[in-house]
This record gives structure tokens, C-alpha cells and sequence, in this order.
């Protein structure tokens, strides 16, 4: 599957660098228009940005306050696209704003914010909003804090809990176009010779491996490495000297953090988008996996991009306002069961307040800077990523003076697209519900969509592929050899973090090493020293990027 001599010997129309949600987006696109693409991540896919962010695929309410019009119709027909093409990755999701007289946003503002987000998603099929007067907001919120309460509003937005999963579906779907998908896989050089990138020299992380990608005269280089954007532009080289791409800086991502609980005294039933009472940011307490999303926080970052957690400051805030706002709640440091932080791929905007800064995204062509067939995505959204491949793609098409194919992502279901009353479900209970709970079948179809076929096939031919991974949990063996076989995973991190939800249950999902590694032995060839270098790195990621510094 990784065969890099045919790598080499292939010359592609599009190189893409950065496997997270855009660079996944483009490639599908790219593939599905006919154009030869290959595209390359340094570590897994979806395991930057893409994989830390609230999970949220939602219209951006807070940019009307910044009148970013555009950018709001532009989300909200995104939304209404991935609910219908990933039925089984992305929920409609009630969100509620308590209102109160001594915070940034009056009644009346937010009133406004409603009636325009209705009318900017004219042609969506979720409910339109409803304002709730104090008496009836309190009656549907006996928990919230009533101090300086008049009132709320509810309306609809939606949330990818597999946020990973969306990423891998359209890489999959971009393999299946025919595009090339290598992850671990690192660019080392960008050769640049007549103002153009000849080619694209790698490093394979697995086996330490180099290897040149070549492309033709017409070949376009897409940057979509997030906020690894400037990383990639300083890789140019000249004449064997390096030579970096452009002097200005491009990327200014912020930092936002985020802390998993359990429940607790005065859940809300559905997501609340409340304004921080100390210092008015908004911030979200979001249902997930059966537990609570909390979060985020929006810090400038200028750091170490690949080894970053939520500090105790952060977390310490978190909670204090989720305190605030449910008096009741009464969380605690030992309450958190999970914690994640990533940085915001934003352009750079020396000076300005994080949460004002654009969340638009910027295609910036390199011609300007003498390299003539680079483009790098500045910005971008988890919401419109589709958006930004169709955009990308058709400037790839105008770049090499060719008539564009009609887009088919705007309705061309991903790869597991499938409704809870697909027929295929039942059938599913009826073929395998007496070897597995219907409890199992279910949350394979909850992660997996169509794609839960697959591994319950495993199950057929391997019965003992069908034991649960632990009493107290629905997933099952066959789920470990599917992300090893089908979904390009390599380490533990992979499998029990973008792959399946198992990081999140247990101690970091830890108590299942165990258990996950004996059955890579078993059924995927993993030597027993191997399993241990990968319980060790495993255990190391978890310490360095969820772990809070306290409970280690």
C-alpha cells in the first residue's frame, strides 16, 4: 500500500502537503474531477487542527457581530450539504443562549443575530430560531444562573462528534477516485528551479525511506498544512541551497483548548452557547460521546505546534465558568476525564483581538512571491472545508488552462453515508444479532455508518474478531484489524484516537492497551516489542497533549 517506487515513477497533476480536513477536501475533489493526485501528512490524518476543535458544523453566529456576511451564508450552505451528504457523521444540534442584562450582548442584538441567521439560511431544512421569554427559559432551565437572567434564544446548527472520521471518509473517497493518500510521510525540500517546484522531496516516518514526488509542466502544489503553512514555505530550496518561499508570515493561529466531564448536577439536555462571565468570550458546554464538551478558549500562539495541551489556566477557566454559569455543576479538577488543545489555522493579523480576527479563508497564490505554481490555503474552516477544495480545484483547472469538470462533492454522499432507518441496519441486527448485542451492531454503525458492513464481515470470518475489547464497552477486535487493514492507521494514537472513541473511555484508554495490542499480535502481525514501543510512544502522547499536568 505504501509502494513508493511507483510513487516516483508517477507524474501527478496535483501534490497536495497537509492531510487534515482541507487538504482531505481538496483531494477528493481533485480525484473526483479526473485530475492525477497524490497528497502527503506528516504524521496521521486529522491529527492536527481537524481533530481539536469543538466539533461543530455551524453558520458562525459571532461573525455577523464582525459583518461577515459572506462568510455566514457561505457556512450555513455548507451545513445543509454534510448534513445531507454525511447523514452519519453530521447531527442537527439544538443550541441554546441564555441571555442576561449584564453581559456584551443585549436581548435585542441577539434577537437581530436570529431573524438574519434565518434569512441567511433561507433554503436549510432545520427548524427556524425561537426566542424564549424569562419565564419559559427558566422553566426549561431550572440549573442556569438566574442573576441579571431576561431571557434566551434556541436555534439549530449542527456537530461532527467523529470529527476524525469526516477527514478519513473523504480521503477514502479521494482512493477511491484514485487519488494517492500518504500519511507519515514528512516533506523535506520544495527544489524550486525557473520559478516553479520540480518536485516534492519526502521522508517516509515509518521506515525512514526518502523518495521524490515529480509532477509534469502543469503541476499545481497545494499547501494545506494549517497552521504548518509557513513550516512548508520555508522547505523551498535553490540550486541544493534553501531558498525559503515568500518573507512575510502567513499563518496566526490562536490557541483553544477544551476539557471532557462527565455528567453532573444540572447538565443542560442540549448544548448551551454562553458568554463567559468574567470576561464576556462565548464559549460552548456541548453533549458528547455521552459526557461534556467544554470549551474554547482563544490564546495567541507562537510555540511549539506539535506538542501543545491545555494548560491548568485554561482548565481552571473552563470549569470556573461552566461553575458560573450552572451554579450547581460545582466541577472540579477531578472531574475532568479528557482534555485536547489545538491552534486555529487563521491568517496573521498582528495586533488584533483573537476572537476578531477573520475566520476567512485566504487561497494565496505565490506567483507574487516568484513561485508560480504554489497555493497555500491560509485559514479554513471544519464547516466549509468542501467549499474550499471545490475552490482550490477550480483554480487548479484555470492554472493549467483547462476547462473544469463539474464539482460532485455538493452531493455525492461520502463513502459510510447512511440514515438510522436504512434498511441495511435491521438486516444488519437480524444477520449478526445472535453472535453480537444489538447494543455493538449499533455503536458500529454510530462510528462507521455503511462502512460497519465491513467489519461485521470480519466478524463472519473470524468469530473471535467479534469479542468485546472490554465488559463495560460496545466496540469489538474487529474494529482494531479494520483501522490496521482498511483506514491506514499505524500506532496506537491512530487506532485508539482518530479511528475509534477508545482514548476517551477509561484512563485515556489506557486499561485497554493491553487487550488492543494482544490482538494486533494475533491478527496484524505486530511483534511483541513492537507493541511495547507502541504502549510506550501512546502513553507519551496522551501525557504530552490530553493529560493535565496534575493527574500526572
Amino acid at each position: 500500500m505504501r509502494d513508493f517506487a511507483q510513487v516516483q515513477r508517477t507524474d501527478y497533476d496535483v501534490i497536495i502537503i497537509g492531510g487534515g480536513i482541507n487538504g482531505a477536501g481538496v483531494a477528493r475533489d481533485a480525484a473526483l474531477r479526473g485530475l492525477n493526485t497524490i497528497l502527503v501528512e506528516k504524521n496521521d490524518f486529522a491529527s492536527g487542527s481537524s481533530s481539536w476543535s469543538t466539533r461543530l458544523i455551524h453558520g458562525g453566529l459571532r461573525y455577523l457581530e464582525y459583518f461577515e456576511f459572506p462568510l455566514v451564508r457561505e457556512s450555513l450552505k455548507e451545513r445543509e450539504v454534510l448534513l445531507h451528504t454525511a447523514p452519519h457523521l453530521v447531527n442537527p444540534l439544538q443550541l441554546t443562549i441564555p441571555i442576561y442584562r449584564d453581559r456584551s450582548r443585549p436581548y435585542w442584538k441577539i434577537w437581530a443575530g436570529m431573524i438574519l441567521y434565518d434569512v441567511f439560511s433561507f433554503d436549510k431544512t432545520l427548524p427556524v430560531h425561537r426566542m424564549l421569554p424569562k419565564a419559559k427559559f427558566q422553566q426549561l432551565f431550572r440549573s442556569l444562573d438566574a442573576e441579571n437572567l431576561i431571557g434566551g434564544s434556541q436555534y439549530y446548527d449542527g456537530q461532527v462528534t467523529l470529527a476524525e472520521r469526516l477527514c478519513l471518509e473523504n480521503i477514502i473517497s479521494a482512493q477511491n477516485a484514485g487519488a494517492t493518500a500518504l500519511n507519515y510521510v514528512e516533506v523535506t525540500e520544495l527544489p524550486i528551479k525557473e520559478s516553479r517546484i520540480t518536485e516534492v522531496v519526502c521522508k517516509d516516518k515509518l521506515s525512514g525511506e526518502s523518495f521524490t514526488i515529480s509532477g509534469n509542466p502543469d503541476t499545481v502544489i497545494i499547501n494545506t498544512a494549517g497552521p504548518w503553512i509557513d513550516k512548508v514555505c520555508q522547505l523551498g530550496s535553490k540550486a541544493g541551497q534553501k531558498s525559503p518561499i515568500g518573507k512575510t508570515k502567513k499563518n496566526g493561529g490562536t490557541k483553544g483548548s477544551h476539557i471532557v466531564v462527565g455528567q453532573f448536577p444540572g447538565a443542560p439536555g442540549s448544548t448551551l452557547y454562553v458568554e463567559a462571565k468574567s470576561d464576556g468570550r462565548p464559549f460552548f458546554i456541548v453533549p458528547w460521546l455521552g459526557m461534556y464538551l467544554i470549551g474554547t478558549t482563544d490564546i495567541p500562539y507562537n510555540n511549539d505546534l506539535d506538542n501543545l495541551k491545555a494548560d491548568n489556566a485554561e482548565i481552571d477557566y473552563l470549569l470556573r465558568e461552566t461553575n458560573s454559569i450552572i451554579p450547581t455543576a460545582k466541577l472540579t479538577r477531578n472531574e475532568i476525564k479528557f482534555t485536547y488543545s489545538g491552534v486555529r489555522p487563521l491568517p496573521n493579523s498582528e495586533g488584533k483581538k483573537p476572537g476578531s480576527i477573520t475566520r476567512k479563508h485566504i487561497i494565496f497564490d505565490h506567483r507574487q512571491e516568484g513561485v508560480n505554481n504554489l497555493l497555500t490555503l491560509i485559514g479554513g474552516k471544519l464547516t466549509t472545508y468542501r467549499n474550499v477544495g471545490e475552490e482550490i480545484v477550480d483554480a487548479i483547472f484555470k492554472r493549467m488552462k483547462r476547462s473544469p469538470k463539474s464539482c460532485q462533492t455538493d452531493s455525492l454522499p461520502l463513502p459510510g453515508s447512511i440514515l438510522p432507518s436504512d434498511r441495511r441496519i435491521q438486516q444488519a441486527i437480524d444477520d449478526y444479532g445472535s453472535t453480537l448485542s444489538v447494543k455493538t451492531i449499533d455503536h458500529l454503525f454510530s462510528v462507521y455508518g455503511a462502512k460497519a458492513l465491513e467489519i461485521l464481515a470480519l466478524t463472519r470470518e473470524n468469530p473471535a474478531l467479534g469479542e468485546l475489547l472490554s465488559s463495560e464497552l460496545p466496540d469489538i477486535k474487529a474494529q482494531i484489524v479494520y483501522a490496521i487493514n482498511s483506514e491506514s492507521a499505524h500506532t496506537l494514537v491512530d487506532i485508539l484516537r482518530r479511528r475509534t472513541t477508545l482514548a476517551m473511555n477509561g484512563h485515556y484508554g489506557m486499561d485497554l492497551l493491553p487487550v488492543v495490542t494482544e490482538t494486533l499480535q494475533q491478527y496484524c502481525g505486530w511483534t511483541k516489542e513492537q507493541s511495547d514501543r507502541a504502549c510506550a510512544d501512546y502513553r507519551f502522547f496522551m501525557e504530552q497533549n490530553c493529560i493535565p499536568d496534575y493527574q500526572l
